[in-house]
């Protein structure tokens, strides 16, 4: 079984057991998107989605985390500290890296350590298309969120006609009572920025590549 958010502004609240803040059992985040036997063509081009999030830690500490940083912040690995983000160390929050037009099955993935989860406040979670036009209804984009011991949390795109390319997806609010809860979201942005200005970020940005 799964908790599906249906629509935009849809949340489910999660209470935590004491125990899993200091269990090994993480948090993931998985966005998979269709990729089909020979990948689904934009132009020529295999559809190439990019999963990433805005975060906030209690400590006032922001910061972003996406596949257009990771070409000059690969290695290290969970246990250090790069573009990816660290597991073991504040963030506790890991991109598992980029997943270069769908050449897994699985998609890409953030996960999160229990043992950072009272240094989290918020995050957002976004994908963005990198390469090719916004035809969102063509890559079934669904984000998956594991949470030990409690079902999945499931945000489907759906059929979505939008014509930009940035998608925030779903908030997590970490909350001081041990809780988690899951918003949807779905809103389109032209770029980082914009979805930066929406959600009050207050990040500046220029052009990246994965080149």
């Amino acid at each position: 079984m799964a908790i599906i958010l249906e629509k935009s502004g849809d949340k489910h609240r999660i209470n935590l057991e004491k125990e899993s803040t200091t269990s090994n059992q993480e948090i993931v985040i998985n966005l998979n998107w269709s990729k089909g036997g020979f990948f689904k063509q934009m132009f020529g081009k295999p559809i190439d989605l990019d999963l990433g999030c805005f975060y906030e830690l209690r400590n006032g500490i922001k910061m972003v985390i996406d596949g257009l940083q990771f070409s000059h912040g690969r290695g290290g690995g969970r246990n250090q500290q790069t573009r990816q983000g660290c597991y073991t160390q504040s963030p506790y929050i890991w991109h598992q890296g980029d997943d270069r037009g769908g050449s897994t099955q699985s998609g890409e993935t953030i996960y999160i350590n229990p043992q950072g989860l009272k240094e989290l406040k918020r995050i957002i979670v976004y994908t963005f298309i990198y390469q090719g036009v916004a035809k969102w209804a063509e890559t079934d984009a669904v984000i998956t969120i594991k949470i030990p011991g409690h079902e999945d949390v499931i945000v489907k795109m759906g059929q979505q006609y939008d014509n930009h390319i940035f998608c925030a997806i779903a908030e997590l609010d970490f909350g001081t009572d041990n809780s988690i809860t899951v918003k949807k979201l779905v809103t389109f942005h032209k770029d980082h920025q914009e979805c930066d200005n929406m959600y009050k970020w207050g990040f500046s940005y220029t052009p990246g590549s994965k080149d």
